[in-house]
């Protein structure tokens, strides 16, 4: 093979990386596709709130990117980061696992021990995501930057194999009904989550077994190895190799996050002190609150530690365009939530006689990204060849875009279904083929984005400030999930009730102390939801909402491009 080829090709180490981050996703996404029905089947939780929690836990599980950066930064390294952080969700996925099987016996213990779960999971990913993004980052040369976008597109598409794994064989195994009775077998969700622990298992010790011969410099140095033995070739010549804070702006820091809680949960629940101890809103008055303060104060933090104009601007990039991304997540973030609750309850699932699980219905991005990753990276490839490849922000406002799009058609094909009639599945198939694209202009250009305009000593930790973007959509997506206005099968409850709950909705009739009783135990919605002070009364104005945020944003981030090109200083 010539120099020029082994130049233009990518090294060993990105598909140890690919396949670690493949298995990584297999145990997240299986458990993620599975985890509100679960929540709702077998532990009896409302759907409003398991939108919440599943909004919150995801919310959470990147924003502790900042914890795992920082410890990797400073002390550990990504080697260890990795290791440790996959042992957690393994664990964490065996404890969901034990809840899913002990809930009938004692279902209080089951959901402690499930909140236990997902807090490890939390933690795990904490220290697993940001660190194996940066290793992707540091396998090459300064000179060979301008593959990053290529490089972490590939990288993408092993997270997205991994993803279609996961969102095959844990609803497989773990949402199952029963075919002449279509009622769900509630004791099946284990096998979904043991799937998922053992997927974990594997990708952490394909990780160790290959990590010292192939995730390694051109020079065969190791990468990611304890932050005491880097050395000057792994910085930009005369940058500084050690992140430092001064007291001062760690002070003003913490007043800023302080402050902002309090803000951010007056606005969200509308209260300054702690007397609710709903479980929503505990999510939405602590955990939402928690992650939009933290990202804005660390947002200062590292500004203050920039060394020049060149490097503040950049970072300041990376801040705007984490800012938008939000809007993305809390769209694209319903699949878990208010489109799995659709797909289970007012969608028609049947695909050539087989009745797909509701849960599985999300496997369609998985798929698409796997089809459809190699012929975006070779686009790019050829867009950059011809001078013509748009910048990263406009990549994004494109994502931005197709969402909106992808939504707008959802909700004009659910405009007449009414109250009883089903959506057809080629409907949500083409919504995640759309999104899917969006995606892929989206979030791997995001993360080749840290790489290329991050220093050094804190690569980690500004991942971990995109993550936090990421956890501010999925927090945006639980509170938007659970606007969902009431779907058929709501309808068909009540009228076995005896109440037509139209009717209810409407303020046309008032419901009796004991048929209030019979609504909270069924689960039924008294009032419409409303968002921003506009009530949502069916599923067109429910997704219309996504169309309007997603629509404005993309508008924006676009009209915002040039400027930013220009504070890129020459990374494109």
């Amino acid at each position: 093979m010539s120099e020029t080829a082994v130049k233009q090709s990518h090294p060993k180490g990105l598909w140890v990386l690919f396949g670690t981050e493949m298995w990584e996703r297999f145990n997240f996404y299986g458990m993620r596709a599975i985890l509100t029905l679960f929540m709702v089947n077998s532990l009896l939780i409302k759907e409003s709130d398991a939108a919440i929690i599943y909004g919150g836990f995801l919310a959470l599980c990147y924003l502790t990117p900042l914890l795992g950066g920082f410890i990797s930064d400073k002390y550990i390294g990504n080697r260890y980061s990795i290791m440790l952080g996959g042992t957690l969700m393994a664990i964490g996925q065996f404890l969901l696992f034990i809840s899913a099987s002990t809930f009938d016996s004692s279902i209080s213990s089951a959901k402690l021990i499930m909140w236990i779960a997902l807090f490890i999971i939390i933690f795990g990913n904490g220290f697993f995501k940001p660190n194996i993004s940066s290793m992707v980052g540091s396998l090459y040369p300064k000179q060979e930057k301008n593959k990053l976008d290529s490089a972490f597109t590939i990288f993408y598409m092993g997270i997205n194999i991994g993803a279609f794994l996961g969102q095959f064989i844990c609803p497989y195994v773990g949402d199952v009904k029963d075919a002449a009775t279509g009622v769900r077998d509630i004791y099946a969700f284990k096998w979904g989550f043991l799937s998922a622990s053992i997927a974990m298992i594997i990708g952490t010790v394909t990780f160790f077994l290959l990590k010292n011969k192939y995730v390694v410099t051109p020079e065969g140095r190791p990468i990611g190895g304890l932050p005491k033995h880097n050395d000057a070739n792994d910085f930009e010549e005369g940058e500084t190799q050690t992140a430092h804070f001064s007291s001062k702006s760690i002070g003003i820091a913490t007043v800023i996050f302080a402050t902002l809680f309090f803000v951010f949960r007056k606005f969200l629940i509308g209260e300054i002190g702690f007397s609710s101890v709903e479980m929503g809103q505990l999510i939405k008055g602590i955990i939402y609150p928690f992650i939009y303060s933290a990202g804005i104060s660390l947002a200062y933090l590292i500004m203050s530690s920039a060394e020049n104009k060149i490097e503040r601007q950049r970072i300041w990039v990376i801040y705007i365009v984490s800012f938008f991304i939000i809007f993305f997540w809390a769209a694209f973030e319903q699949a878990g939530s208010s489109l799995t609750f659709i797909a289970d309850n007012q969608t028609d699932r049947n695909i050539f006689g087989w009745d797909m699980p509701p849960s599985m219905v999300q496997i369609f991005n998985g798929i698409f990204v796997v089809m459809m990753a190699l012929p975006f990276s070779l686009l790019w490839d050829k867009l950059r060849a011809n001078g013509k490849e748009p910048v990263s922000p406009m990549k994004q406002a494109i994502g931005l875009a197709l969402i909106a799009l992808s939504y707008f058609i959802i909700a004009h094909n659910v405009k007449d279904l009414g109250n009883s009639g089903l959506l057809a599945i080629k409907w949500l198939m083409l919504l995640y083929f759309i999104q899917t694209l969006g995606e892929l202009c989206l979030s791997p250009i995001g993360l080749s984005l840290v790489g290329k305009l991050a220093p050094k000593r804190f690569a980690s930790l500004l991942y971990g400030v995109f993550f936090i973007s990421n956890a501010a959509g999925y927090a945006l997506a639980g509170s938007l999930g659970a606007i969902i206005p009431a779907t058929g099968d709501k309808f068909a409850k009540a009228e076995k009730l005896g109440i037509n709950l139209q009717d209810v909705l409407d303020k046309k009739i008032t419901l009796t102390p004991e048929q209030l009783a019979l609504f909270e135990k069924e689960q039924l919605p008294i009032e419409n939801t409303t968002f921003a002070g506009f009530e949502i009364h069916n599923l067109y104005e429910f997704f219309m909402v996504f169309v309007v945020l997603c629509g404005i944003a993309a508008i924006i981030l676009a009209l915002l491009s040039p400027r930013l090109k220009k504070m890129m200083h020459g990374i494109r």
